[in-house]
């Protein structure tokens, strides 16, 4: 019996349509390939569904989303909304949909491909072999603590968020680093600010308690985040798995991705305890050059691999799609935020078509 699955895809804003409609044709192809059908349920979310709707995650989208196997999102937001209040903006139906989903734990993982060791800022000898995996919690933390918000008084006005976690939050994405890191090279690195911060003293005793009771095969370490940041750019191949909070984990994915040479290469995972997960490139709209064949969709296609790996289960046919993204690479042809000498510049859809061929289709 053939396997079938439904995606909600969601294209949203700027060059989000762009890169989804090139990872529709590949999951096409990988699928009739490898004998599995793929449903799929376009939707509206951030700007588009506010143009349509006035709110950035209707409830329609959602309900959706719940009842798929798996969730693909493109990019989402552009500067013309961020006029709008906070909870009506692209990003506020980001953070619904992570919540309304239960994910918790985000992974973004960074591998350097041996084609674009050069594209990197950093020197070659600093970033060959890097394979690491930041794992940072997605629904706790200062992006979701109470008590928030502005205040008047004495003349003067004060704003405030606050940064909280419970000792349950850290336990279950504790266990997801841990899980991680015992299928890959055994190491862990939780990052945390414990030297100044109760929450990251409480982070620090909850990972070390998790570790001696169910991880010892797995060798911890600790590491304040200022160091962490120096560490990403000083000697990235000492880290295997990176754990850490929501705040510290935005900021380091995000520099650990120019590891790579370019935000448009790297994918990530949303997950939660149960129910269909969260697969995106970790690059935004880019709105200043939607619409004009210009962006890099490869980014969208290997989260579309990790939505076949993590989210279905289905190996072969994620293999197949970063096999033919590091062939198209190595075979020189590039978009522009990776272009380098004597390589063959390629627009968005033209891209598409070098990793069909790539992938045999």
């Amino acid at each position: 019996m053939t396997s079938s699955f439904r995606i909600t895809l969601l294209p949203g804003d700027g060059i989000g349509p762009e890169i989804t409609a090139v990872a529709r044709r590949l999951l096409d192809a990988v699928s009739r390939r490898h004998g599995f059908q793929l449903e799929y349920d376009e939707q509206p979310m951030g700007g588009s569904a506010i143009d349509a709707s006035g709110e950035p995650l209707p409830a329609s989208t959602l309900a959706a989303c719940r009842a798929s196997d798996a969730v693909l999102l493109a990019a989402i937001g552009a500067p013309r909304y961020d006029a709008l209040p906070r909870q009506q903006r692209p990003e506020s139906g980001l953070l619904a949909l992570r919540a309304g989903l239960g994910l918790f734990a985000n992974l973004r993982p960074v591998k350097i491909v041996p084609a674009l060791v050069g594209a990197s800022s950093l020197k070659p000898e600093v970033i060959e072999g890097v394979d690491l995996l930041v794992v940072r919690e997605l629904t706790g933390g200062v992006y979701f603590g109470n008590p928030k918000g502005r205040v008047e008084a004495d003349g003067h006005v004060r704003a405030f968020n606050t940064m909280a976690y419970s000792d349950y939050e850290i336990d279950r994405i504790a266990r997801v680093g841990f899980d991680l890191a015992g299928q890959r090279g055994g190491r862990l690195c939780s990052v945390d600010k414990a030297n100044v911060l109760e929450v990251s003293q409480l982070w620090r005793d909850r990972v070390e308690a998790i570790h001696a009771a169910e991880y010892p095969e797995v060798q911890l370490s600790h590491m304040y985040v200022d160091n962490a940041a120096m560490q990403l750019v000083r000697a990235p191949r000492q880290f295997d798995v990176i754990l850490t909070s929501n705040l510290f984990g935005d900021i380091l994915s995000d520099e650990a991705s120019m590891l790579s040479g370019s935000i448009g290469m790297l994918p990530s995972a949303s997950l939660g305890s149960s129910g269909p997960g969260l697969f995106e490139p970790i690059h935004g709209s880019a709105p200043d050059i939607a619409g004009q064949d210009k962006a890099n969709p490869m980014a969208m296609v290997l989260s579309a691999a990790m939505m076949l790996r993590v989210g279905l289960q289905q190996e072969a046919a994620a293999a197949d799609l970063e096999r033919a993204v590091e062939t198209t690479l190595e075979a020189g042809y590039r978009t522009g935020d990776l272009m380098a000498p004597g390589c063959t510049p390629l627009g968005c859809q033209a891209m598409g078509e070098q990793l069909l061929k790539a992938l045999g289709d």
